[in-house]
């Protein structure tokens, strides 16, 4: 994992919109209508689903890469799931010619990608004013 310092900035909107900022790329966070959100973009944890699967088809695709295999296609789901202990579950589905012990292995692999070992791991976090 590198060890750069990686920066994102939240600027609040109308509501709970969001804008994100990180790098030269901008997206957007809401809330659902049921909780006073407009729903205009995910939410803070359906971002970080998404972080989650992201980061882990990047790494099995890097994987599958330096080892020559075969992973013509891939699809990563996560299910996060608040109770009754916060869980996050990735649903893997592989396509192209992977025997039954690459796949294994994948599966694996999928465990070591950075987001989910931060996840498993839990990182320091703190609040400062500016």
């Amino acid at each position: 994992m590198s060890s750069r310092t990686l920066d994102a900035t939240a600027t609040l909107g109308n509501g709970y919109q969001t804008s994100v900022t990180t790098r030269t790329h901008t997206f957007a966070a809401d809330e659902p209508v049921a909780v006073g959100g407009t729903d205009t973009a995910p939410t803070p944890m359906e971002l970080l689903s998404g972080s989650l699967a992201a980061c882990t088809a990047i790494t099995l695709r890097m994987y599958a890469g330096r080892k020559g295999w075969p992973l013509d296609g891939l699809t990563v789901r996560v299910e996060y799931t608040a109770q009754p202990t916060p869980a996050f579950v990735k649903h893997l589905t592989m396509t192209g010619a992977l025997d039954d012990t690459q796949k294994a292995r994948l599966v694996e692999i999928a465990e070591a990608c950075p987001v989910a070992k931060l996840l498993k791991g839990g990182a320091a976090s703190e609040t400062r004013l500016s």
